[in-house]
């Protein structure tokens, strides 16, 4: 098998180039983006919004990032509930859903349905995780999603009324599977001790992620707010990122809730979409291998310029977590992610490794400037800070990227109600094919 298979994957390479020129011919969006990198225009939505730049006369202008939820900046929502020292997760899972913020007794309802539908249906756990355990939790995830059509007595009916229930009983249980899921690779896969703790009804989304993934199940307040905080910033970012156009497009056939969010699932996952923290991680852990002092601007900013030139790192030639599709002079989940984790590394004696990233954030832009000759606009997105808030708060690496779907469930869960509602039409944007007509050969004939 694999030698059939090592023979013909240079033929299949082969006929599966196809040459840059020709987009360029037939003036074709690559990625769905324009010519100056902004994005295709293909829908309309009320849920989010992402803001990076404008354009002046034809010419696109770096602006400060601005993001939005149902009208309502991000940065206002966050004041609001740190204010009043509460979590904020829930109230807004409640206004992408539903449109607005929530009066009290509405949002004590919400948080009392979601405690009601942490804990996974009779045998799940059982039968789906353990009995099943993957070295990869997203594709656990996945699975845990498809599998809980065939334990829902009605999977198929995509009236809203269908739609929010099974949307709320997803985001009340990702956490359960993520946690589940781990606790089952962490056993099988690297032979530690099995711990599964059930979901607390007392408990808001952030605690419960602590509570089940750690041994002991103890946690801070602090790192209850902090990954809380995270868990806001990462619930929605407009329609047109990647695992949300991906919950559009395959919503827009009128299939069930299980297979749209799964889909979502398996394009986060990427490395280019959700798993882009993991890789800001690895360069900061060569970063602090390769720099001696860390706090020597002239040191850093000379290996910036080597990873860069690929000379150092991976070989990318990227700074990862520099850098954004929409954002340009600033990502406001970066900076508000960056407040907090003042707080937090100075609690967790990680203030040294926090002066690095505030060091490499401010140097990294000017140094692709100067080293790529380029004039666009660049800063620090929030994956150049949200892998070391995990790293604080002690959770594995194999868990950012599921973290990252228990909060964007809220997000996928808003845009598949508004599909189903507003849409209307199939998704079904245009291929032209570039192919040679050739005729058909007998099997006599081949070479």
């Amino acid at each position: 098998m694999s030698s059939f298979i090592n023979n013909l994957s240079s033929l299949a390479e082969k006929h599966n180039r196809i040459a840059l020129e020709l987009y360029q011919k037939h003036n074709v969006k690559r990625g769905l983006r324009n010519a100056d990198g902004s994005g295709v225009l293909v829908g309309l939505t009320e849920i989010g919004d992402v803001h990076g730049f404008i354009f002046d006369e034809g010419e696109k202008i770096p602006d400060q990032g601005r993001l939005t939820y149902r009208g309502i900046k991000i940065e206002d929502l966050v004041a609001g509930f740190q204010k009043e020292k509460r979590s904020g997760f829930e109230e807004v899972c409640y206004l992408l859903l539903f449109g607005d913020l929530p009066v009290e007794q509405q949002l004590e309802d919400f948080k009392s349905m979601l405690a009601e539908h942490r804990e996974l249906p009779n045998g799940f756990t059982e039968n789906m995780i353990l009995k099943a355990p993957s070295n990869d939790i997203m594709n656990k995830l996945a699975r845990s999603v498809l599998a809980s059509y065939s334990y829902d007595r009605n999977p198929d009916d995509i009236s809203i009324k269908n739609l929010l229930r099974q949307c709320i009983e997803l985001i009340a249980r990702f956490p359960t599977m993520a946690a589940y899921g781990y606790q089952a690779k962490s056993h099988y896969f690297n032979n530690k001790s099995l711990f599964i703790h059930n979901p607390q009804k007392n408990l808001n989304t952030a605690e419960n992620i602590l509570y089940l993934i750690r041994p002991d199940s103890k946690f801070s307040r602090l790192e209850a707010e902090t990954l809380d905080l995270s868990l806001v910033l990462h619930a929605e970012h407009g329609g047109g990122n990647n695992s949300t156009f991906t919950d559009h497009v395959v919503s827009s056939s009128d299939t069930d809730t299980y297979s749209a969010i799964a889909a979502a699932v398996g394009s986060l996952k990427g490395p280019k979409h959700g798993g882009a923290n993991i890789r800001v991680m690895a360069m900061m852990e060569d970063i602090k291998a390769n720099v001696k002092d860390w706090q020597d601007e002239e040191e850093i900013d000379g290996y910036l310029a080597k990873l860069i030139n690929r000379q150092a790192g991976d070989r990318s030639g990227l700074i990862y977590g520099i850098g954004h599709a929409v954002y340009t002079l600033s990502d406001p989940r970066a900076v508000l992610l960056k407040q907090k984790i003042a707080e937090m590394a100075k609690e967790k004696s990680y203030s040294e490794e926090f002066q690095l990233y505030k060091i490499i954030e401010k140097l990294a832009p000017a140094a692709f400037k100067r080293v790529k000759n380029s004039d666009k606009v660049i800063s620090a997105n929030v994956d150049f800070y949200s892998g070391f808030v995990y790293k604080m708060l002690n959770i594995p690496q194999e868990l950012y990227t599921p973290i990252f779907a228990i909060a964007r469930i809220a997000g996928w869960s808003a845009h598949r109600i508004e599909e189903i509602i507003s849409g209307g039409r199939i998704i079904r944007p245009a291929y032209r094919s570039v192919s040679t007509r050739r005729p058909y050969l007998p099997l006599s004939e081949r070479e």
